[in-house]
């Protein structure tokens, strides 16, 4: 089944064309089926690229999923137009009083910040408090994964010598875990990031569990026992070229930077990157859509307001 999107949003057009099934919105109302009710909090500059990314692998499922779009009304965005903003995109003030199946928080440029010091600090913890009575289950992605392991268990985000860049391989931690299942025993992950989680630290809060992780990259999907929050550190859904992208930005500005690991064959960059998380990327969405959301979800969000934080569940 379809993501649910207006038909006049770009990453409709962008879907179709690559084949993957979309919805408008005015066939959707037609069908007699609750979807799933997502929210995407995008903190991204290229916010056009990131919706694209997401609800393409939000769209691999048999589930239709409804998206709502917010940005930060306490920050203005130089790398997306307002006229789009406007159009696709509403504040936490107009979406607070309602409920949600899962959400999504995007990575941000701002990590060599102190949390406190990014402009719309205040803003994004009211939404990370407010998710705990308004939606069943989060992922953080990258910055928002720190900002939330700091912000609902005080883990501290530390400086790399230099940036965390590329492809790495991964393992899982955990046996017969929801959001894990169909992993083979190596799997691939971007990141990019100038900071970093530590072990250490998420061990010694005992309602976190580390599912996944990276001996040269380190942490990379830790969970709230819950399984109501999912804080990852990595960027699954980057598209072939993100990193490229990044990469000869950061030539072009005169920044001292290596070679992403592991990304361009024989570490060329003249050479065209290999999609080697693709497959990974759609698995890791659907499972958490499938097991961690759709399974548990009450049907009635309302029911979200009375229900146990705290509840236990097996991830």
């Amino acid at each position: 089944m379809p993501i649910r999107i207006s038909s006049e949003l770009p990453a409709f057009t962008t879907l179709r064309e690559e084949n993957i099934f979309v919805m408008s919105t005015e066939r959707a109302e037609h069908q007699d089926i609750r979807p799933l009710k997502m929210v995407i909090v995008n903190i991204m500059p290229k916010k056009i690229e990131t919706e694209s990314q997401l609800m393409r692998l939000l769209s691999n499922t048999p589930i239709q999923v409804d998206i709502d779009l917010v940005q930060m009304s306490s920050h203005v965005s130089k790398n997306t137009s307002r006229n789009h903003l406007e159009t696709f995109y509403k504040t936490f003030d107009e979406i607070k009083g309602s409920r949600y199946d899962g959400m999504i928080v995007t990575g941000a440029p701002v990590e060599l910040l102190e949390f406190e010091d990014v402009d719309y600090w205040e803003e994004i913890t009211q939404i990370m408090e407010w998710s705990k009575t308004h939606v069943f289950s989060t992922i953080y992605i990258c910055w928002a994964s720190q900002a939330g392991l700091y912000y609902h268990f005080g883990i501290p985000k530390y400086t790399l010598g230099k940036k965390m860049f590329g492809i790495f391989p991964h393992r899982a931690e955990v046996a017969n875990c929801r959001i894990l299942r169909g992993f083979d025993d190596v799997f691939l992950v971007p990141h990019s990031r100038n900071t970093e989680v530590r072990r250490e630290d998420i061990e010694k809060v005992t309602r976190l569990e580390i599912l996944t992780s990276s001996e040269i990259s380190g942490v990379h999907i830790v969970a709230d026992k819950n399984g109501r929050q999912y804080f990852i550190t990595g960027h699954s859904e980057y598209d072939r070229e993100t990193i490229a992208n990044e990469y000869f930005r950061d030539i072009g500005k005169g920044l001292e930077i290596e070679v992403p690991y592991n990304y361009f064959p024989d570490d060329d960059p003249k050479n065209t990157p290999v999609f080697s998380w693709r497959s990974t990327a759609n698995l890791l969405f659907s499972n958490w859509l499938n097991y961690c959301v759709y399974q548990k979800t009450p049907y009635n969000l309302d029911e979200l307001e009375i229900r146990n934080w705290d509840w236990e569940a097996r991830l």
